[in-house]
């Protein structure tokens, strides 16, 4: 206790400008706060809803149903810091926002987590978080990096990874279970969107795959989530711009985040992060924004690294974390009160959340190293020479034997002592619906991306003309079926392997997926589904021009039918490629690692195709078992060239002639039968169809990883969730 005090002394001391509490108070502009009478006064620790003992069943369309929320004047402990005159925040009149939402109270208690690997000195990554958040206000959770802020954030709306261990309670409305479909948003720190969409359309879509119901009934939804989230003057504008206009900045990208889970009117919003790499201006309008959208009733839990004065005073209460340790769960002024009682008060001229890092984050004990006994030109750097680790340990006994950590205690025992309404799962869209709504929004994204499709067409076609420009005017004598060989074989092989130009999009498209699935928005077979369906005349398109272009420059048999296989074929070979790059892009999930492993996958298959040696000369072991059998390319080429030499002949001298399959014999390995070239087809329909059942593999195992740590720690997956 002696060297805590005298690091609190010296600490004291060195902020010449700090003083008590009460006298610290300026009459100027320290932080914003609201007056009484306000928007919404915070509420207190005495407040909490009176739940009736009827069941309530919230639907979307019953937009009138809604808790009322406590507005009694704040604690005794903080009416010398209300009763100032302080400006207000400029917050929007509640008045313009009609529909209500029905909040839910949140309450965990006791909650650890614990995860192999990811401290360095503990596996506990929280330890025994208390804490509670009501409907119609805004609860931070702020610490410095690596505190648990995420994972506390995770472990209360279920959403932890299958490898992580979770203790303790978490109770909605007073009752201990799994949230249900519907009742509540997450959104995560990096916004996955779709930058060929415009806003509007982007929150559509996304409304299409949550609600049920007709299409036209989802339209008043959005225009409330656009409204809600102030996005009228962008509704009509490109997320990702396009050349001749700039795409939304980091501010509003976040804001439609934000407002693609609000389509559903969720009692209860989780935000990962809101402020994540916004400018100060940015960041304000933002906490203004989630504030009018609490005053409607929704309760929002959200993570925060730091913040600046004006945003800061819209908090209704703070959960402060170091180390997974709860240093102060509260009101925010209280947690100003609580850092004057432990000997730490704020300087006047600094921001409450920067004082508040700078006495828990432990980075700046090495700062306190380089600074030491270095001297400017107005003295020394005694300011900041204070132990983190004493002040942590000082806020944490100091917090655990306060009247918040009592006051917390007794809250959380009034808010789970009785059960309230419960949270039951709004209807969700069909399959069919999903699918539809899916295929069609990947057909606008493929149509105005052009990188994902268009790019690859040029591509194909300067190909086809410069393989076919090489290869023109062979001939059709013996001599040149091994150079028409070539000609195949280049023109298989490189359009496959250029199919890495839409890589980048296929990686776009699995994360939309994985951020979609994980709010149960979408499933492994409706995407598998929507994305086939949406590339299937894109493909088509690829393989008719570039392949057309090709058959011709080359000249190949001038018979329609057999122009005809020569497009299905090449088209089937691009369906397969296009199986294997998804398959790539859902394992690695990062372009560079993804372009390494599907060129290095193709220049394999590439050696094995029976061209650089025929695959019955192949060794046996790995490269003709299974290697050479596993290569689409094989298939193609086989196909392309029975469909050429079956039922030719080629004179060898005045009298004798062979068989085109005896032409080829030294060339490649092809079979003599006239249907052959069908079973190549067969062959690549089953590899297209193989190819997509390992990726319904790969994306319902990753669902399953993440449904399985949600399940254990509330004991129901989603299926039984629902139905309570």
């Amino acid at each position: 206790m002696e060297e805590i005090q005298s690091q609190s002394d010296n600490y004291r001391s060195s902020s010449s400008s700090a003083s008590s509490p009460s006298s610290r108070v300026p009459s100027s502009n320290f932080f914003y706060l609201r007056k009484p009478g306000s928007l919404r006064q915070p509420i207190s620790f005495e407040d909490s809803p009176e739940w009736d003992d009827t069941e309530i069943d919230v639907r979307v369309d019953e937009g009138g149903d809604s808790i009322n929320v406590a507005t009694t004047t704040a604690s005794p402990a903080l009416s010398k810091f209300n009763s100032g005159s302080f400006p207000s925040p400029p917050l929007p009149d509640p008045s313009a926002v009609a529909r209500k939402i029905a909040g839910a109270s949140v309450v965990w208690k006791d909650l650890t987590v614990t995860m192999k690997g990811k401290r360095k000195y503990s596996d506990k990554i929280l330890k025994s978080s208390n804490g509670y958040a009501s409907p119609g206000t805004l609860t931070v959770i702020m610490g410095p990096a690596k505190s648990g802020k995420s994972t506390l954030l995770r472990s209360i709306a279920g959403r932890l990874p299958g490898s992580a261990k979770v203790y303790g309670e978490v109770f909605i409305n007073g009752a201990k279970l799994h949230l249900p479909y519907g009742s509540y948003g997450y959104v995560e720190r990096e916004s996955t969107l779709i930058g060929s969409l415009t806003v509007r359309e982007m929150i559509y879509y996304s409304a299409l795959l949550q609600l049920p119901g007709f299409f036209s009934q989802k339209k008043s939804v959005v225009e409330d989530a656009i409204i809600a989230m102030s996005l009228g003057d962008y509704a009509n504008k490109l997320i990702g711009g396009h050349c001749y206009m700039k795409g939304l900045s980091s501010g509003e990208r976040r804001r439609v985040s934000i407002a693609r889970e609000l389509v559903m009117r969720p009692h209860i919003l989780f935000i990962d992060e809101p402020l994540y790499h916004l400018d100060s201006v940015s960041a304000l309008l933002m906490m203004v924004t989630l504030k009018k959208l609490a005053s409607t009733g929704c309760t929002l839990i959200f993570t925060m690294y730091q913040s600046s004065t004006e945003v800061f005073g819209l908090f209704d209460r703070i959960c402060l974390l170091s180390n997974g340790n709860t240093l102060f769960f509260g009101e925010t002024l209280a947690c100003l009160q609580h850092f004057s009682n432990a000997g730490f008060p704020c300087p006047i001229m600094q921001s409450p959340s920067d004082h508040f890092l700078r006495a828990i984050n432990t980075d700046f004990d090495r700062i306190i190293a380089m600074c030491k006994n270095w001297q400017d030109d107005q003295g020394d750097f005694s300011s900041v020479n204070m132990d983190t680790a004493v002040a942590i340990r000082t806020l944490e006994a100091t917090y655990k034997s306060s009247s918040d950590a009592a006051a917390v205690e007794s809250m959380i025992l009034k808010l789970t002592e009785k059960e309230g309404p419960l949270l039951k799962s709004r209807g969700k869209a069909s399959s069919a619906t999903r699918v539809a709504v899916l295929t069609w929004r990947s057909l606008l994204i493929m149509s105005r991306e052009w990188k994902y499709f268009w790019l690859r067409l040029i591509i194909y076609m300067l190909l086809a003309l410069s393989v076919g420009t090489i290869f023109s005017n062979i001939g059709h004598s013996l001599s040149t079926v091994v150079v028409r060989v070539a000609a195949v074989f280049v023109f298989v092989s490189f359009t496959s392997l250029l199919s890495i130009a839409g890589l980048p999009a296929h990686i776009k498209e699995i994360k939309v997926y994985i951020h979609e699935e994980s709010n149960e928005h979408s499933g492994a077979l409706v995407f598998l589904l929507g994305h086939l369906l949406s590339s299937i005349p894109f493909l088509f398109l690829i393989s008719i021009s570039s392949g057309v272009v090709f058959y011709f420059l080359v000249g190949l048999r001038d018979e329609f039918s057999l122009l005809m296989y020569f497009v299905l074929n090449f088209f089937m070979c691009l369906l397969v490629n296009e199986g294997l790059v998804l398959v790539v892009a859902s394992i690695w999930q990062e372009l560079f690692q993804s372009i390494l492993n599907l060129v290095s996958v193709h220049v394999i298959m590439m050696l094995v195709a029976g061209y650089f040696r025929i695959r019955n000369q192949l060794p046996g072991p790995v490269w003709k078992y299974p290697l050479s059998y596993i290569a689409f390319h094989t298939y193609s080429i086989q196909g392309i060239l029975e469909n050429e030499y079956i039922g030719t002949s080629f004179a060898v001298g005045q009298v004798r002639t062979i068989s085109g399959e005896q032409a080829l014999r030294s060339a490649y390995d092809i079979s003599s039968s006239s249907n052959a070239k069908w079973g190549n087809i067969l062959v690549l329909f089953l590899m297209a169809i193989g190819y997509r059942i390992i990726l319904f593999i790969l994306l319902t195992f990753q669902a399953r990883k993440n449904m399985y740590a949600c399940s254990r720690f509330f004991g129901c997956d989603r299926k039984t969730a629902t139905a309570r």
